[in-house]
């Protein structure tokens, strides 16, 4: 059974409430509630943390190796600049780190086009909704 981390970065938090043009209308907490319903589906296994702190995001990621086969990361703001989250990603390889985005961070303002953490990554899914998740989520538990 696969063991994947949903982590989240800063203002995921207000997901639901947050810019819904952009990010929906559903709360983090029924996103996580759906993920939680299709790993079961999935024969998967998840846990969700969030933090609006780049320290906590790293600690999280370091203490996910050996615990986990893969994590679906939404780092937010921190996708763009966060050198230390991408060497925190690179310090566990090879375990998979999909990068994922509600909104697709191309079609939007010009400082969103560029992730830092997109070349250490499995890869990046980006402008479906709460669905990009789902889509990381099930390429993490593919059979293939």
């Amino acid at each position: 059974m696969p063991k994947i981390l949903i982590l989240n970065g800063p203002n995921i938090n207000l997901t639901g409430t947050r810019d819904p043009a952009h990010y929906g209308t559903l709360t983090l907490d029924e996103i996580n509630a759906r993920l939680a319903a299709r790993a079961v589906e999935l024969g998967a296994e998840v846990d969700f943390f969030q933090s609006n702190h780049e320290g906590a995001i790293i600690d999280t990621i370091h203490a996910a190796r050996g615990v986990y086969d893969g994590i679906v990361l939404n780092a937010g703001a921190y996708t763009h600049y966060s050198y230390a989250i991408r060497d925190a990603i690179g310090a566990i390889e090879p375990m998979p780190v999909v990068e994922v985005h509600m909104s697709n961070i191309h079609a939007r303002e010009a400082f969103r086009h560029e992730s830092v953490l997109t070349p250490v990554c499995v890869g990046q899914i980006c402008g479906f909704g709460w669905r990009s998740y789902l889509l990381g989520l099930e390429y993490l538990c593919r059979k293939d």
